[in-house]
């Protein structure tokens, strides 16, 4: 059975991990298939929204430590470059255009929990924990992680999380603001479709310049900033979308968006 599931609905597309039987922990084929999807998907036009699942009673655990227990006859740069190709997956989660959701429920660890963090949202269940257990196994971050979390929870409450490796519940990681929705388990699918359907309406072309004003923010200083959020806003004024919003302001209706 594949490692990925991808369905399109009502311009939502899921993908799910779909490893189960070992907490969805990160395999090569799982890391191929995600590199491809969301590619294909950022660029689908009929695709707004894409929510990333799991099968099973756990998102993501992760890199398999069982793995890591044989012994890797690669030389320290042939894991280097691995390594490298598997953060292509946040580095593509961080520059999609379109809106992306995790839908998190039971455990979502260490490279797992810093696939959740490139997403723009985080719909998360009750029953979720997450855990940073690098330190613990005397590795370092990956994924993302130590550029992510300082910027949604605090530098000081990083630190903390990434340096103890402690697990910490769904309402934790609400109160910090790791959690966009704290949702009852069984209402987990719907509440994240929910949330998915509000941005796969659009307008995906404003969404889209959005993302990637925020993209530049981490990288450039304030001036360079108002450049570029001047070239995007003026490239938004020329679409379809925008005249259409005006009208539908104007005579008091919802818009149609139609992503042009």
């Amino acid at each position: 059975m594949a490692d990925l599931i991808e369905h399109i609905e009502g311009g939502i597309a899921t993908l799910t991990l779909n490893r189960p039987d070992s907490l969805n922990a990160l395999s090569d084929p799982m890391i191929t298939a995600l590199l491809e999807a969301l590619d294909r998907l950022g660029r689908d036009p009929a695709v707004g929204a894409i929510v990333l699942a799991a099968a099973g009673r756990a998102f993501c655990a992760g890199g398999d430590v069982k793995a890591m227990a044989s012994p890797d006859p690669r030389s320290p740069q042939q894991k280097l470059e691995w390594v490298r190709w598997g953060h292509l997956v946040p580095q593509a989660l961080a520059r999609c255009p379109k809106v992306t959701i995790a839908s998190i429920q039971g455990a979502a660890m260490g490279a797992g929990l810093g696939m959740a963090l490139c997403c723009d949202f985080r719909i998360v269940a009750r029953s979720a924990k997450f855990g940073l257990a690098f330190v613990k196994i005397g590795l370092s971050t990956d994924f993302g992680v130590s550029w992510q979390l300082p910027r949604i929870v605090g530098e000081a409450r990083a630190r903390e999380l990434m340096l103890t490796g402690d697990i910490f519940d769904a309402a934790a990681a609400s109160a910090m603001g790791l959690a966009t929705r704290l949702v009852d388990d069984d209402a987990l699918t719907a509440e994240t479709l929910a949330w998915a359907r509000r941005f796969a309406a659009g307008p995906v072309l404003a969404q889209a310049s959005i993302k990637r004003n925020l993209l530049a923010s981490q990288s450039l200083g304030f001036e360079q900033l108002l450049e570029y959020e001047a070239v995007q806003q003026i490239h938004a004024t020329e679409t379809l979308d925008h005249q259409e919003a005006v009208q539908a302001f104007l005579q008091r209706r919802p818009a149609v968006f139609q992503g042009r």
